[in-house]
């Protein structure tokens, strides 16, 4: 069976998108998912914060763009069973001038894909692939937002958090219109949210009432252990599974599972 493949995106840096990529995918792993990070972000964020170290990475997610290793060849299991990740190195940094002049330049990800069944743990296959972008509109973005089934969009409860929501919503329908017809937004998780801070419950309310139920119930509280846990090389639900992040993240899988479901149904 093909895996769901969504792509975490946000043209606006320092929004938790690689804490929620590395937890969700975690907590999706904990209650029985099979699941794949693919980090396209050249600072590698998300493979250190899931403890991958550097000289570890003997394939990236550079490989797999060019065409030199398949998926389960470029995949490294993580501490976490049944999560794997394609690791980040900077070599990602020179994948626009490698393939630059490539009919197929914004796809190679999404060709990359085809075979994703064939990958997976104990001879069963993947059943999510998350995938953790640069905080901009490149070519690697693009194509992982050419490669996804769905978007799923971090937003930090900040002043200019609709302003930067806006600027997603016109790429993703000019990806639409181009290269993926049948891309759509999974949701919008709101992370940071400070429950003491009066703004935080204004943005929380003034996305809501601009996308509706896209939002998701939960909501990532901004939480300590959270912003420690990737200096641990470890989830936060590994590192404090008690915590309110690593809880909410959970809360966050049950409803993106519902949400895949409630779409495959109809």
């Amino acid at each position: 069976m093909r895996p769901r493949i969504l792509t975490l995106a946000n043209q606006k840096g320092g929004v938790g998108k690689t804490t929620t990529a590395i937890n969700l995918a975690t907590a999706l792993a904990a209650i029985g998912e099979r699941v794949l990070i693919i980090d396209i972000d050249p600072q590698g964020n998300a493979s250190t914060g899931i403890g991958i170290e550097r000289d570890a990475r003997q394939y990236s997610a550079y490989d797999l763009m060019t065409g030199d290793v398949t998926i389960a060849e470029a995949m490294v299991k993580t501490k976490v069973p049944q999560l794997g990740i394609i690791p980040s190195t900077m070599d990602l940094l020179g994948l626009e001038l490698a393939i630059a002049n490539e009919k197929d330049r914004a796809f190679r990800l999404r060709n990359a894909l085809e075979n994703a069944g064939d990958a997976g743990f104990d001879d069963r296959g993947l059943s999510y692939i998350l995938i953790d972008c640069p905080p901009s509109l490149n070519l690697l973005t693009i194509n992982a937002l050419a490669a996804a089934d769905a978007v799923l969009v971090p937003l930090q409860c900040e002043f200019f958090a609709l302003e930067g929501l806006s600027q997603l919503l016109q790429t993703v329908e000019q990806i639409k219109t181009a290269l993926n017809p049948a891309l759509y937004i999974q949701g919008v998780v709101m992370t940071m949210y400070d429950q003491r801070n009066n703004l935080s419950e204004q943005v929380l309310s003034d996305v809501k009432s601009h996308m509706g139920g896209l939002v998701y119930d939960t909501v990532i509280p901004r939480n300590v252990r959270l912003s420690e846990a990737p200096s641990y090389g470890k989830p936060a639900l590994l590192y404090d599974l008690n915590c309110a992040g690593s809880q909410a993240y959970l809360r966050l899988a049950t409803e993106v599972i519902k949400r895949e479901k409630k779409l495959r149904a109809a």
